[in-house]
């Protein structure tokens, strides 16, 4: 008898998520139709740029500064040799807190981006929400986030008629214009390590 109660349950609960609504977005495909993301992203791809020259140019000084002791320091006195390796390891460690400050994990890129595309994502989130009351649909889900949809059908998908509400609070474009993006949309702040030649010679000094 338990068991019978069980399955019952069971079956009433599926049916019940089966009879409920659901609507899938593509995330990507509505960023790329929002202007001012696109506007964000060049202004965050500016400022990576502009950092990582930043950076690497800290990095440049003090190569510049290890191979003019290495070429000097048979010549330099032994107090004269420890100055100038703590001021080749002093500078190799405000090039990479500088590096931490900007790249890093809450740095400055990643303040800037929450400045910058939070309030789309926002916006995005609210015009998600009214869609979604208005058509009593109970779940929404993204194709472009990390759950995997194997298949959909086309008409489940409301990417457009969120660009369309959105649209209501920030520009989009226009829907016969609109067009699926050839890659996914990533965010800048890419940026290559450029401590690794600098630790080779600072570990040396170190070690000696």
């Amino acid at each position: 008898m338990k068991k019978t109660v069980v399955l019952i349950l069971a079956l009433l609960t599926g049916a019940t998520l089966f009879a409920q609504k659901y609507a899938y977005v593509d995330s990507e495909y509505i960023l790329a139709n929002i202007p001012e993301y696109s506007d964000a992203q060049d202004i965050l791809d500016e400022f990576a740029v502009k950092w990582q020259r930043e950076i690497e140019e800290k990095f440049a000084e003090v190569d510049k500064l290890y191979k003019a002791y290495q070429a000097e320091a048979v010549l330099l006195p032994e107090d004269m040799k420890k100055q100038r390796e703590d001021e080749i390891i002093q500078k190799e460690k405000e090039a990479k807190e500088l590096q931490k400050q900007r790249f890093g994990r809450d740095g400055d890129l990643f303040k800037k981006r929450q400045e910058l595309v939070q309030p789309i994502q926002e916006k995005i989130y609210n015009a998600i929400e009214t869609v979604a009351e208005v058509n009593n649909y109970s779940f929404v889900f993204d194709k472009a986030g990390s759950l995997s949809i194997l298949y959909a059908k086309d008409r489940y998908d409301i990417s457009d008629d969120i660009l369309d509400e959105v649209s209501s609070v920030m520009q989009t474009v226009r829907r016969e214009d609109r067009v699926k993006p050839s890659q996914s949309v990533t965010t800048s702040g890419e940026t290559r390590d450029n401590s690794q030649g600098v630790n080779k010679m600072i570990n040396k000094l170190k070690d000696q």
